[in-house]
């Protein structure tokens, strides 16, 4: 039996039209160029790229909100280019998008959670099943009762993440949704995305310019002018320092030390991701590292 996929994009290409005032098409520009790839049902996926790489578009096509020009985009096997199939595609792969406030339209937060399941005509009983069950997986049944305009931004995105498990996708495309927040409200949305991918199997797909909140991912896929410049897990994609910067992409912070540090002489491998392994790395190299700033090749300025 193969693995299960939950998306696949195959040879996906997608022009934008340029229009003159008079509605003329002037002009073409490809945002997405011959792009296949696999996304595995049940797993974590994290989307990097800069602005302008093609990455919001991608996201865009995995629930039918774009078509492709050419190519084709298959759903837990559905086609999106399947008129039929669209309320299908839409349910089982639910979209989060970056500014919270263009996704909650209810004046009481469950309310607003509760809307989708109306819409489809769910029976009232099971949709306050669902409220109560997307409530309790982002940690916001204690703000049930509250108007989304008296909450923070991640917050709020919690409450349009439940607005999406009630859905009942199977997978949730989230479209750089911490752009807009803080670091704290940040940390939030990203908790949750993880606890929904361990803890109920969702498969989630992150489109992201935040380098710390991929390292969580199973897979990267690395947009640059429309194509997957870069692939793999976490460690072997921020291990590559020299081609994300030729990018225009950072990596994690620490991920950098560490690549520094190995520059300099210690012996650290490449692809660190946390602090806690940087630590881990350092341990019983306590006379290596005096030695080396000794000699000025590292300095207390580099661990700032």
């Amino acid at each position: 039996m193969g693995i299960a996929k939950m998306i696949q994009t195959l040879h996906l290409t997608h022009d934008y039209e340029v229009q003159d005032e008079e509605g003329n098409i002037t002009d073409r520009v490809r945002a997405i160029d011959d792009v296949s790839l696999d996304v595995v049902r049940g797993s974590f996926i994290a989307v990097l790229g800069h602005n302008g790489s093609g990455k919001s578009t991608l996201a865009k096509h995995l629930n039918a909100l774009l078509y492709p020009t050419e190519g084709q985009v298959l759903v837990d096997g559905m086609d999106t280019l399947d008129d039929s199939q669209l309320w299908n595609i839409r349910q089982e792969a639910g979209m989060v998008f970056q500014n919270p406030d263009n996704q909650i339209i209810g004046q009481v937060v469950e309310e607003d959670v509760g809307f989708g399941p109306e819409n489809l005509g769910v029976p009232t009983d099971e949709i306050w099943n669902r409220v109560n069950e997307a409530l309790e997986a982002v940690e916001m049944t204690a703000f049930r009762k509250k108007s989304p305009n008296r909450l923070s931004g991640g917050q709020k995105q919690r409450v349009s993440i439940a607005g999406v498990i009630a859905m009942r996708p199977k997978c949730i495309i989230l479209d750089e949704p911490t752009a807009m927040l803080d670091p704290s409200g940040r940390a939030e949305v990203i908790r949750t995305a993880r606890k929904l991918n361990e803890n109920e199997g969702i498969t989630i797909i992150l489109i992201t310019h935040y380098m710390e909140e991929a390292i969580y991912a199973d897979h990267i896929f690395v947009m640059d002018r429309g194509k997957v410049a870069m692939q793999g897990t976490p460690r072997e994609v921020f291990s590559r320092v020299d081609e994300m910067k030729a990018l225009h992409l950072d990596v994690p912070q620490v991920t950098l030390l560490a690549h520094e540090l190995r520059q300099k002489g210690l012996d650290i491998p490449e692809g660190i991701l946390t602090g806690e392994e940087l630590g881990l790395a350092l341990t019983g190299q306590k006379e290596a590292l005096a030695a080396a700033m000794k000699q000025g090749k590292i300095t207390s300025w580099d661990f700032r």
